[in-house]
Formats: structure tokens, sequence, C-alpha cells
């Protein structure tokens, strides 16, 4: 966890990967932007098309996300549902959810309050 905090006051990406009841939760702290978006992506699980993959994105540690951000969540998108899956975003403050909303983000991937929220959904 100690790792987590310094990689977010360093301006870098912390990923965090658990699984819940089947859907991989994957939580994120700091800022996505071009110099970090690699980690998301490595931490995304591979597609599964026989068990459908379904991935819960926690942005509630998230500082700030440019649009590698945002094209890293559509990129996931296409992948979760080709494989008969979906992605969900949790936690979105509200300088990420302007983002996100701004470019229609929310219209592929639904938001939530919180993480259990999206599990549940």
């Amino acid at each position: 966890m100690a790792d987590e905090h310094r990689a977010a006051e360093n301006g870098e990406l912390a990923v965090t990967r658990s699984d819940v009841d089947g859907v991989t939760v994957l939580g994120l702290r700091g800022e996505i932007d071009c110099d970090t978006v690699g980690a998301l992506a490595r931490a995304m699980p591979p597609a599964d098309p026989t068990a459908g993959s379904r991935v819960v994105v926690d942005l509630s540690g998230v500082t700030f996300m440019d649009s590698s951000g945002i094209n890293a969540l559509i990129a996931a998108h296409q992948v979760t549902r080709a494989a008969r899956g979906w992605l969900r975003l949790a936690g979105l403050r509200d300088s990420v959810r302007r983002t996100v909303e701004l470019v229609g983000l929310d219209t592929l991937a639904t938001c939530h309050p919180t993480v259990r929220e999206a599990i549940a959904a």
C-alpha cells in the first residue's frame, strides 16, 4: 500500500488488481496520461470469450486523466464486449467524470459511485 501512495504522489499511476465474485477490479491511484497509461493497459485481464470478461475500474484515486486514459478505457470496453462481458467505472472524481462525460465514455461504460455498486449493477 505504501508503494501505491508514493507512486500517486510522484504523478505516476499505481494499479492494484483483485477478483471479487468473478469480477476483475482494477484500483487506480495517481494520474493517467501518456507516460503512465501502460500500467493500466498491462493490468487489464486477457479477454476470455468462453467466460466473458467482467471488469470494474475504480477511478476514485485518479486525480487526472487525459485522452490516453480515455483511449485505454475505450479499448478495454471493446475487448470486454467482444468477449461477451462488460466494463464498468466506479468512484469518478468530478474532474475525471467531466472528461469521461465530455467524450461520451459514460455511454459505453456505465459509471457508479462505488465498486460495490458497479459489481452489483
